[in-house]
């Protein structure tokens, strides 16, 4: 997710115990694909590779409707891609969307989903009566719909997410505070997927306030991630 490689498709990727994955090169020494070579990498590298660009014949090609605020992956810096930019939608999860522009990815929020053509997500429901057990369901919910902005597996399934604790405060509010981590310290998207986590939580209904605490221990390693994610990235 952080460093900048060639993408890398699941099939490329095969098991070589102790946390390393061997990966698939396909490139002899003159060149041709007439012999196979595989290098071990460690696995968090791995993670880092898997769909950098995203970009496909099937992405969803757009035009900017107005300016709009946008995230350059995986650097973190802020950037307005003006009206009538033409690009690519190469991934739409968890209601924020990642694009392919000139040679580069950026990352647009839901609420900006408009200027893309998109419907703007709906606001999220809670009765009235809801207990802090339906409140925490929701919190996981929520958690779920926050993707890295170049692999399709979210922050729960990846591993990121470490703890999660519900306070109530006065007048029925609630604050919610979550421990989570990255795949690597320095990450030029940690902040933009903590403060993405931070916003939908603060969508909850009676959730004014959400505490995102990055932490490195225990350090992230593939062994957090839950089945699903392996088998989205090949590791099983």
């Amino acid at each position: 997710m952080c460093d900048w490689f060639a993408p890398v498709m699941a099939g490329d990727l095969r098991s070589a115990g102790s946390g390393l994955i061997l990966i698939h090169d396909g490139w002899s020494a003159t060149g041709r694909h007439n012999r196979q070579f595989w290098r071990d990498v460690p696995a968090r590298r791995v993670i880092d590779r898997i769909g950098m660009s995203g970009f496909s014949l099937s992405s969803e090609p757009f035009t900017l409707a107005r300016d709009c605020k946008a995230v350059m992956v995986p650097q973190g810096e802020s950037v307005s891609l003006p009206a009538g930019q033409i690009g690519y939608i190469t991934q739409a999860l968890g209601g924020s969307f990642t694009v392919y522009v000139d040679g580069n990815l950026f990352r647009i929020a839901g609420a900006d989903a408009d200027a893309l053509g998109k419907d703007v997500p709906s606001p999220i429901e809670l009765s009235e009566d809801a207990s802090d057990d339906d409140v925490e369901k929701l919190v996981w919910q929520q958690l779920r719909t926050v993707f890295d902005p170049e692999i399709p597996i979210n922050v729960v399934e990846l591993g990121l997410v470490y703890d999660v604790a519900l306070e109530r405060i006065e007048d029925e509010q609630r604050k919610v505070y979550v421990k989570m981590t990255l795949t690597a310290p320095g990450c030029g998207m940690g902040d933009i997927l903590v403060d993405d986590a931070r916003t939908k939580l603060e969508l909850i209904p009676t959730v004014v306030e959400a505490d995102i605490d990055l932490v490195f221990d225990p350090p992230w390693n593939h062994s957090m991630m839950s089945d699903a994610a392996k088998l989205e990235t090949g590791m099983l």
